[in-house]
């Protein structure tokens, strides 16, 4: 007998009206969302499907990663800091240089060579180590495996500061990806004028604190540095920073006593210590704060500041301290960002697109279902019933889920609307089957849908599956592609099996038919 438990029938019609209700928000306009959002609570579903860039207009960024900057400033790094160590062990270096991001450090002998070779290894993890021309000279430089994982870490961080400077920076619905093996693409829907984006992103944002070199003497523990306030001028400055732009926590755009724009920023706790110690031993003294190096501000140190907390002033613009805080917040990018390809989808393009998806989801919709009313007659009506409903459930998780809707999702959703249906034919047929094989109604409704779950189940599976391979292996307009094709076919299975198999109960209960005509 075709039954469907009292819980179960409840499950259904929950969930059916939850699809409604998450799916009511993009009936009205983005505006309207806004006004929802702030009136009503939070469990509240007031969010609408995102439209991508090919459906909303705005722009397109694909970023290069300076990855060659990085290495050599690492081998920089690792050179100077191997020096440092050799010193500490009383090991004499003839010779240094880094040709290629490979160091050569040549020694008095051979003996102290091969003495040498402990020191360098304790500076770093997965470098190699080879003989140079002769056996005074040793080699350094990190192995292939390191070199790749060094580079992935600075893609990953890069992709992760990008993410965090473009949210700060008030946009919505942006989509950020990794490309090849060092480049980033942004899509942000909505944005006509990408120029602030780019300003943002274009800064590495590497913030230090320097004493500044009274003596005016550049050299190796000292260097000269332009000064933001006074364009065409240098300042010397102490090589060595007394602290860096990590242990910023916290930072706000604000106004001084003379109603300047300034930056107040906030210290974590070795920060705030470490600032404490500088400035007491130092007062009286000026403090350059260096940011990209450019020194932006060079002020006095009148007294010790022990409370975590200071400020950045540089005869900033309102936009400016703005600016200046959302980088510091978002944190320094590990490499420089190059633009290397930018496009501007317009508005009205995007609109066109969207209007001819609805036009396409309509037809094919319509079509769908006059061709099952006419197949199936009253059946047919179950089933295009629950097309509909399979449609709004599509829209719902969608926006529930926050996925973004691109011109190759919309032929997911159509592909999904032509073959929703497979398994309401599937079973119709089946249950015509058992008809002709003499079973009652029940019997052969029951059985109809009982024998069609296997074979439903499997013809799904196998499109859920291309769907998932899609997905983790294509790029941006594949993914979108493959997210509505994999949320229509868990929906058209509910519907199919639940929904329709509701309404053919709800029917036979009402009618009780002696009967059955598909």
């Amino acid at each position: 007998m075709i039954y469907i438990p009292r819980w179960k029938v409840i499950l259904i019609l929950f969930a059916c009206m939850l699809a409604m209700l998450y799916a009511a928000p993009n009936l009205v306009s983005q505006g309207t969302r806004d006004a929802w959002a702030e009136r009503f609570p939070g469990w509240m579903p007031v969010k609408g499907v995102a439209l991508g860039l090919d459906l909303r207009g705005g722009s397109h960024l694909m970023l290069q990663v300076d990855l060659a900057s990085v290495t050599r400033e690492k081998m920089d790094d690792l050179a100077q800091n191997m020096r440092q160590q050799l010193r500490e062990d009383n090991i004499e270096v003839v010779r240094s240089a880094n040709i290629e991001n490979v160091l050569n450090f040549t020694f008095v002998d051979a003996a102290t060579a091969d003495k040498a070779r402990p020191s360098i290894r304790k500076v770093e993890q997965g470098l190699v180590l080879d003989n140079g021309a002769d056996d005074m000279t040793v080699t350094v430089h990190f192995s292939d495996a390191e070199w790749k994982q060094i580079k992935t870490q600075i893609l990953s961080q890069s992709i992760e500061i990008v993410r965090r400077r473009v949210d700060e920076s008030g946009t919505r619905e942006s989509t950020i990806v990794r490309q090849g093996e060092d480049r980033i693409l942004i899509q942000i829907p909505g944005l006509s004028d990408p120029q602030r984006i780019k300003d943002l992103l274009g800064r590495t944002a590497k913030m230090s604190f320097h004493l500044v070199d009274t003596d005016m003497t550049p050299g190796l523990g000292s260097r000269s540095l332009p000064l933001q306030e006074a364009p065409g001028q240098k300042i010397s400055i102490k090589r060595r920073a007394m602290l860096s732009g990590d242990m910023v926590v916290g930072a706000q755009p604000s106004f001084d006593q003379n109603g300047s724009p300034v930056v107040s920023f906030r210290l974590n706790s070795t920060g705030a210590r470490r600032f404490c110690d500088v400035t007491r031993d130092h007062t009286g003294e000026p403090f350059a704060i260096v940011l990209d190096d450019v020194v932006i501000s060079a002020p006095r140190i009148n007294e010790p500041i022990c409370g975590g907390q200071a400020q950045i002033s540089g005869h900033f613009s309102v936009q400016e301290s703005s600016d200046l805080s959302l980088l510091l917040r978002a944190g320094a990018l590990p490499a420089p960002l190059k633009v290397i390809e930018e496009r501007t989808v317009g508005p009205s393009l995007g609109q066109d697109s969207v209007n001819a998806g609805k036009i396409a989801s309509l037809i094919g919709m319509t079509l769908v279902m006059v061709n099952m009313i006419a197949g199936y007659g009253l059946f047919g009506m179950f089933a295009a019933a629950a097309l509909a409903i399979n449609l709004i459930m599509i829209i719902a998780l969608l926006s529930l889920l926050g996925a973004t809707l691109t011109l190759p999702g919309i032929a997911g959703i159509v592909l999904t609307i032509g073959m929703a249906v497979d398994a309401n034919v599937l079973i119709f047929e089946r249950v015509r089957e058992e008809l002709k094989n003499g079973k009652g109604v029940l019997a052969a409704l029951d059985a109809g849908y009982n024998r069609a779950f296997a074979t439903v189940v499997d013809s799904n599976l196998t499109t859920l599956i291309a769907a998932l391979v899609l997905f983790l292996l294509g790029s941006g307009p594949i993914k979108g592609f493959a997210i509505t094709l994999s949320i229509g076919i868990l929906t058209s299975i509910f519907c199919a099996m639940m929904v329709t198999r509701l309404m053919v109960m709800t029917w036979v209960q009402a009618k009780r038919p002696k009967e059955l005509v598909i």
